[in-house]
């Protein structure tokens, strides 16, 4: 309903890039150009100060920023609040999810979902913890799942469930027959890690650190930006790695990995993350009930 300018204004005021903008819009950069070209001639003033290939907002593009972002969120809050009355549950679903999640958790959840209520349109964007917080912060997407507990003050968080993590090795390495293994084991092997920025990361440093085992102590040998990234090393049995158990389901049943409990124990919690004041829709409500429900359902037959 908002004014498509605006839109797209609001964009590249958050992004603070044509470029990024236009990706995110999916349009093409000239037809961003355009849009915000005709705004600023629609003010007759300038919103963007552009020098040395970087923008940034002038002091009359901050002020409309401020405008946009109430108007276009009223705009949102009054087309959820009509389609509610007609008693339909439908319209875009608006999703950021951690790697981990998106790529072991979520899709079973999506699929019965949208076979409970055919008329949502799920969109989602995938990235690391971090990526995704900033992603709803920035409001970009609806809503967030993350492995870690967020660290933004203007985001509400709700624990979704708990997920142990493992140290996985192939099936002849030679830790592979052990019951538990302890951090101070993993410490003395090879050891692949995600990247900085990974739930997972944040989680598995904090767990050496508490047990008197500094990260940067450990022989890392590999910093990959994947799950299945990680596993195919694992694999080929040059070193061990820690990985949620609901990632290596598969695997396990193949044989092809090994996944021994840590000693104590780690399991994380799961979170769900949204922006504290923004309106939350039935759409939005009732996708977070049912997610909540089948992740722990999910959790507790692993």
């Amino acid at each position: 309903m908002a004014d498509r300018r605006l839109q797209v204004f609001y964009t590249v005021a958050r992004q603070l890039s044509f470029t990024k903008a236009a990706e995110q819009l999916f349009m093409t950069q000239p037809a961003v150009t355009f849009q915000v070209k005709q705004l600023e001639e629609q003010f007759n003033t300038r919103l963007f100060e552009r020098t040395h290939g970087k923008i940034a907002l002038t002091p009359t593009g901050q002020l409309v920023l401020e405008y946009a972002e109430r108007i276009l969120g009223l705009s949102e809050e009054m087309g959820k609040r009509v389609s509610e009355l007609t008693g339909s549950i439908g319209g875009p679903l608006l999703l950021g999810a951690s790697t981990t999640i998106a790529e072991f958790i979520l899709p079973r959840v999506l699929g019965e979902f949208k076979a409970r209520h055919p008329q949502v349109q799920t969109h989602m964007a995938v990235g690391n913890s971090e990526t995704i917080e900033n992603y709803v912060a920035d409001h970009t997407i609806d809503l967030g799942l993350i492995e870690s507990p967020s660290h933004l003050p203007g985001l509400h968080t709700e624990v979704c469930c708990d997920d142990e993590l493992v140290m996985i090795c192939a099936p002849d390495y030679k830790l592979a027959g052990q019951a538990v293994v302890t951090p101070q084991q993993i410490a003395g092997e090879p050891y692949i890690s995600r990247e900085s920025g990974s739930g997972t990361r944040d989680f598995a440093d904090n767990y050496f650190r508490q047990t008197g085992i500094a990260p940067e102590d450990l022989n890392i040998v590999m910093e990959l930006g994947s799950p299945e990234a990680v596993k195919g090393v694992v694999e080929t049995g040059i070193g061990v790695a820690i990985m949620s158990r609901a990632t290596v389901v598969k695997e396990l049943k193949l044989g092809s990995v090994v996944a021994i409990p840590l000693a104590p124990r780690l399991i994380r919690t799961l979170s769900l993350v949204c922006p504290r004041e923004k309106f939350r829709s039935r759409l939005l409500s009732t996708f977070i009930e049912f997610a909540t429900h089948r992740m722990r359902e999910m959790a507790s037959r692993q």
